[in-house]
């Protein structure tokens, strides 16, 4: 069946789910990225170096652990759907706050608590995706959830070339109340998780030990895997920009049509592999779109010409976020029902956290080299692509597992063999 043809199957209530947790996940990238965009005005604003203002990025992944457990946990015990709302709302004025910061001490500080609210909104998103979805639309959903991530990149490159020049970063950063609207949606048309109310209304609920009792190895197998994972995405985006306007000297609107083009390939490898992977696995999919971003590589940071760095932008982030469209499916997959509101998103944000220096680090070598960006974006996504293609390929599935039966997911998960659904 189609990606088209899977998700007109979806009825009404689904679609206006997975649309609902499509926008949660685009509009919280969207706030992100507009730091990443802005870095070099805000620093010359402040009058520090760039990599002082990237360390707020640093700080914004560090911090979102500690979201994803606060709000994965709430979600478990009280709901998806209330949960989501309310970090939604919290991201969105501590977005808007940032546009009024007196210093960047004080920026550092917003983001860390933006930081927090981002880390809360994809776990709690993902799961009441996933189990309000039939299972065989799982892989579909699942790019299409994940492809939020560049699609609210994508809207930031937009936002940046057309208003920047006019508005400055304390204006790109007053656009970040805008996902505060998302509430009204998530109120009126999007219903709770089935698989949660069936939990409630049968008054069955584990805790944590007793429902983690034999998984640890999987979490711990599942934390060093998003560490990976966080790495190629944020070594593939976030000082993508800066290489442009500080190496390449691209004016406001190169940078941000090259930074569309780059978020198009994420919106396409996404959809495209999150389908895939229901066809020919989850781990299959991931690892051959790991090994397809090495050849991108040279056009990506030393192509010759625009048309060269534009092909290599689209052509790392089909393979960047090709891998990253199976993650919310194979994460929810090896998740039991009475922590999958936590467990995918604290585990997705601890391994964010091990990585967090990923854009200081990166800036930070990148100065010491003389501003070279080129070399260190590609030594870096080298190393990081085949060391997770290996993770993925010999990892563990649970591909088809059906949620609510809590026999079948232990022994899809333990034994990492795919269940039918």
């Amino acid at each position: 069946m189609s990606a088209l043809a899977e998700l007109r199957a979806l009825d009404r209530t689904q679609r206006h789910t997975v649309a609902a947790t499509f926008l949660g996940w685009t509009l919280d990238a969207f706030d992100y990225f507009l730091l990443v965009m802005v870095m070099p005005a805000v620093a010359d604003s402040f009058h520090v170096p760039v990599k002082d203002v990237a360390f707020a990025l640093l700080l914004t992944l560090a911090f979102r652990p500690l979201g994803a457990l606060i709000f994965g946990r709430l979600a478990d015990r009280y709901g998806r759907r209330r949960i989501l709302m309310i970090d939604v709302t919290l991201y969105s004025v501590l977005g808007l706050a940032c546009a009024f910061a007196p210093s960047l001490a004080v920026l550092l500080v917003l983001r860390s608590l933006f930081g927090i609210a981002m880390g809360g909104e994809w776990g709690t998103g993902a799961s009441l995706a996933m189990e309000s979805i039939p299972a065989r639309s799982r892989g579909i959903v699942s790019g299409l959830l994940q492809s939020g991530y560049p699609c609210g990149y994508l809207l930031c490159a937009l936002a940046y070339g057309l208003l920047f020049d006019s508005i400055g970063w304390r204006g790109m950063f007053a656009l970040g109340i805008v996902p505060a609207l998302l509430v009204l949606y998530l109120r009126r048309s999007v219903p709770e998780s089935p698989v949660f109310e069936a939990r409630e209304n049968a008054g069955v609920r584990r805790g944590v030990r007793e429902t983690m009792r034999g998984r640890w190895g999987l979490f711990a197998y599942m934390i060093v895997t998003m560490a990976v994972f966080n790495a190629f995405s944020h070594g593939s985006q976030d000082v993508y920009p800066t290489f442009l306007k500080l190496q390449l000297h691209f004016d406001t609107q190169m940078t941000s049509l090259l930074t569309i083009i780059l978020n198009l390939g994420a919106l396409v490898g996404g959809l495209a592999f999150g389908q895939w992977s229901e066809r020919i696995g989850r781990r299959r999919a991931m690892a051959i779109a790991c090994v397809l971003a090495l050849p991108a590589i040279p056009l990506w940071s030393y192509g010759g010409s625009v048309l060269l760095l534009a092909i290599g932008a689209f052509w790392i982030q089909v393979a960047v976020q090709g891998a990253w469209g199976v993650v919310p499916s194979y994460l929810n997959e090896l998740s039991p029902d009475d922590v999958r509101g936590t467990l995918p998103g604290f585990a997705y944000q601890l391994g964010n956290l091990l990585v967090a220096w990923t854009a200081y680090a990166m800036t930070s070598i990148a100065h010491a080299r003389g501003g070279d960006y080129a070399i260190v974006q590609s030594v870096w996504m080298a190393v990081v692509a085949v060391l997770l293609a290996l993770l993925t390929w010999f990892g563990p599935e649970a591909r088809g597992v059906r949620f609510g039966v809590t026999g079948e997911a232990d022994a899809a998960t333990m034994h990492g063999s795919p269940t039918s659904a």
